[in-house]
């Protein structure tokens, strides 16, 4: 990874309280697992910062380095990485993610 691309992505991160690095945007997700875990803050009603990897190829490698995590979505809260979309479907599953945000699991 370049010096350039971990510098933006530690920026991103450490300037957000939640960042998802995604493949695509939150209103057009590019692949199922982005759509999922775009799916799952929105219920949570989580605002959220969102990197599209797809826009630059040093942010798309770049990150799977910075979290030594190989797959795209990941998910960052207050500056610690959380994980990806199976990650994150257990987490609200079992209500760990809402407790994570502060947040109230709503009603199914």
């Amino acid at each position: 990874m370049t010096e350039d691309a971990n510098a933006r992505i530690d920026q991103v991160v450490k300037a957000n309280d939640v960042v998802l690095f995604m493949k695509g945007s939150p209103l057009f997700p590019q692949c199922g697992f982005s759509s999922r875990a775009v799916a799952i803050l929105n219920h949570l009603g989580i605002e959220f910062e969102s990197v599209d990897v797809l826009q630059d190829q040093a942010i798309r490698q770049g990150i799977k380095a910075y979290s030594d995590w190989p797959t795209i979505p990941q998910l960052y809260v207050r500056g610690e990485f959380v994980g990806g979309s199976d990650i994150m479907m257990e987490m609200y599953e079992s209500g760990e993610l809402a407790q994570l945000f502060g947040a109230e699991r709503p009603a199914a």
